[in-house]
């Protein structure tokens, strides 16, 4: 008689669970395009084009302007032009030429990782000419391309993060939770302490003491141990809660008697019983990382210009006049709103499905 694995009985119930499972397919497709961003990007997200300054996206046609259809999407050239009273730059398009878009264009040279030099693009137009499907924004640069270069950042640092709260709420909560008495104590006591002000302004304060003359690699690794040192707290309060309720079960009690160190039954025999439910609080976490990377580098305490992040690009978004006449520069936010929601229903999911034996 075979008897499934808790793990197949785990992914028998997600497979249920269709909005998780699309939410899934979001979040692969995002940090696939965070992992290719250079690949992805039409364009070098630093080039700076003055005869694009706040152009609108470009419509895709299939229809051109005698209306005969073409099975290849094009779209036609902007063209700029200053409004001689109000001397207000706006933009038409040149129906005269149509550019289709085409796969793995030569474009933008680039470095793909940092160490493979290449210079085809996914897609992008012949001849050289420039691709805004999403717009531009003060500069002339391509908002597309900068959106996927900041994915690699505000998508990473959401997993960095977890990745060190979860190696110190596993530790600090195994810890009180397993051996507690004083020491337990102690560490419901830090916890207590860190819960107990508010997210926001203590990101902000630790985010202001970093020196403003730290290069970009820097800030980014101190912003996601910021994130993380604040993060960790409830993450150990649930593994706190596993190890008080496991620490007397009966496979706990053979081990020790059977002369099993301390480290070991944590380990081996503990942490594997509850792991399911640390992979749903986790994912659950991750949200909270890039709002709080997006929240500090919006307000000028994160990541700062040349890097690149959804919270950074969302610093042009400031102004209310700049989004009332170019309103595709909220577009960064809504990245960020899709990614927030997919880890909220991905983490639901795997919630449900890390208990396989409720209905």
């Amino acid at each position: 008689m075979l008897v499934a694995s808790q793990w197949r009985l785990m992914w028998w119930k997600f497979r249920k669970h269709q909005l998780a499972k699309i939410a899934g397919a979001v979040l692969i497709l995002f940090y696939l395009v965070a992992a290719f961003c250079e690949f992805v990007a039409p364009h070098d997200p630093h080039r700076l084009n003055t005869k694009y300054i706040h152009a609108p996206p470009q419509k895709v046609r299939f229809f051109d302007a005698d209306g005969a259809f073409h099975f290849r999407p094009f779209v036609y050239r902007h063209i700029q032009q200053r409004d001689p009273v109000t001397l207000r730059l706006s933009y038409h398009e040149d129906r005269s030429e149509r550019f289709p878009i085409r796969f793995f264009v030569a474009g933008d040279p680039y470095t793909l990782w940092g160490w493979v030099p290449m210079q085809r693009h996914l897609i992008g137009l012949d001849n050289g000419e420039r691709l805004f499907l999403l717009g531009a924004d003060r500069m002339g640069r391509d908002l597309l391309s900068r959106i996927a270069y900041g994915a690699r950042i505000s998508l990473s640092i959401g997993l960095i993060g977890i990745a060190i709260s979860f190696v110190l709420g596993l530790i600090m909560g195994g810890i009180s939770g397993y051996f507690g008495g004083r020491i337990d104590d102690v560490i419901q006591r830090l916890i207590e302490f860190i819960m107990g002000i508010p997210g926001l302004p203590l990101w902000m304060t630790l985010s202001a003491a970093l020196p403003p003359d730290w290069p970009i690699i820097r800030v980014y690794f101190g912003i996601t141990i910021i994130l993380a040192f604040v993060g960790w707290t409830g993450l150990a309060r649930v593994v706190r809660g596993r190890f008080l309720a496991l620490r007397e079960e009966d496979f706990v009690m053979a081990a020790r008697l059977g002369g099993a160190r301390e480290s070991r039954i944590i380990a081996k025999h503990m942490v594997p019983s509850f792991l399911s439910y640390i992979i749903a609080a986790l994912t659950l976490a991750v949200p909270q990382m890039i709002l709080g990377e997006t929240a500090l580098s919006f307000i000028g305490l994160g990541l700062r210009s040349p890097a690149i992040s959804w919270g950074v690009l969302l610093q042009d978004a400031m102004n209310i006049r700049a989004v009332a006449h170019f309103p595709w520069l909220l577009l960064p936010g809504a990245f960020v709103i899709v990614a927030v929601l997919a880890f909220n229903f991905l983490g639901d999911g795997l919630r449900d499905a890390a208990d396989p034996y409720t209905r």
